[in-house]
């Protein structure tokens, strides 16, 4: 266990996906890092995630930010030696509402238009890159061939012991309980094994970030939502690649996962809180219809192990990012609302150039959680899983 130090150049809270990559791209530019996590790293949302990486979004900034991710992922062995599993197998998304086409042909244009080689599909193509589907009600598809997969968990490693080797210092087991403030500047941060001198807090604390922004005087409207997770047995004959595929507006989705399958599907107990327990009740039997529907080869596999996790969401589903404007200083980066694995890499080096006062390489001021102010907010992200 890594010894709490009297005093850092920042202070990050957080250990999953978006506070190590925040600590190794701080610590690679010189500043002195401390994380600290209540639990083990990537023990919160990022333990659960699916692991997809994509550029598929619905908003500039999201697409430049799956972008960047995508390409730090492809790289990630040579660049930190920790194998990841990346494969770029695709996402594919099935329209079922003809209503929503034109939302997602809008998509697809402004995908196009900063790189991204998705297309819409005829569903017999759909079919065609994944044969376990089912197409009927399905009116079209969306194939973005470039997304793709990788383990979490291993990411996480990579960037810890990549932090870990410039400098940063990460504690875990260590809950931060207070932030004290003079005259609107942050001065320690108080913790359940001392105290830290700081002037910098930076909430990468996903689901719990609320809290932290309480502390800290600056409000994040981030609230939990459970997701569950089944994991089927051994498919014969199930393809080697196979997309993450969306069946919208459901949001049910599947991915491989060992031989078999993951399936999930939004809903299930309302108001769970921080309460991550897996509770199938109505929501199995919804599932199980919405897989009789989309995917029915499968159900003959069984369920293997299940699991529920947290979202970390925000009232559009999209993430915030930025700096306080009325204390200092204050940098968060939380509520990806289910997209922050894949956005990690990117968020990293945006919240490096915050700190630095640098411009970031991608415009995130759209993000700043103020554009809540007045109840205006920006349009949803609607490519949700």
């Amino acid at each position: 266990m890594a010894n709490l130090p009297e005093r850092a150049g920042v202070v990050i809270v957080g250990g999953g996906v978006i506070g190590v990559s925040c600590a190794f791209q701080l610590a690679e530019a010189g500043v002195d890092v401390l994380l600290l996590e209540r639990g083990a790293l990537g023990a919160g949302s990022t333990a659960k995630a699916a692991g997809g990486v994509r550029s598929s979004f619905t908003s500039r900034v999201n697409i430049e930010l799956g972008l960047r991710g995508l390409a730090e992922f492809e790289r990630f062995p040579a660049r930190f030696g920790q194998e990841i599993d990346f494969r770029r197998d695709g996402y594919l998304y099935l329209i079922t509402d003809p209503a929503d086409l034109p939302r997602f042909e809008r998509g697809v244009a402004l995908q196009n238009s900063l790189g991204v080689a998705s297309r819409v599909i005829e569903p017999a193509e759909a079919v065609r890159h994944n044969p376990l589907i089912s197409v009927d009600g399905v009116h079209a598809a969306v194939w973005s061939p470039e997304d793709g997969r990788a383990t979490p968990d291993a990411v996480v490693q990579g960037y810890a012991r990549a932090a870990r080797a410039l400098g940063a210092t990460l504690c875990t087991g260590v809950e931060v309980v207070g932030i004290d403030r003079g005259d609107e500047q942050i001065r320690a941060v108080q913790t359940s094994r001392g105290v830290v001198r700081t002037e910098v807090v930076l909430c990468a604390a996903g689901a719990w970030s609320a809290r932290i922004g309480e502390l800290a005087g600056c409000p994040l409207p981030v609230s939990p939502e459970r997701r569950q997770v089944v994991f089927t047995g051994s498919i014969p004959g199930r393809p080697e690649s196979v997309p993450l595929t969306v069946e919208m507006p459901s949001a049910f989705y599947l991915h491989p996962e060992g031989d078999g399958l993951a399936l999930s599907l939004p809903g299930g107990p309302g108001d769970a809180g921080f309460d991550s327990r897996y509770e199938p009740g109505e929501w199995l039997p919804a599932l199980a219809e919405a897989a009789m529907r989309r995917a029915p080869s499968v159900l003959d596999a069984g369920i293997r192990t299940a699991w529920a996790g947290l979202y970390e969401m925000t009232p559009d589903r999209n993430q915030v990012v930025g700096e306080a404007a009325g204390v200092s200083r204050f940098l968060y980066a939380t509520g990806f609302s289910g997209h922050g694995f894949q956005m990690g890499p990117a968020v990293g080096a945006v919240m490096r150039d915050l700190y630095l006062g640098r411009e970031p390489e991608i415009d995130v001021s759209s993000l700043d959680v103020r554009r809540f102010d007045g109840g205006v907010t920006t349009r949803a992200e609607y490519n949700i899983v």
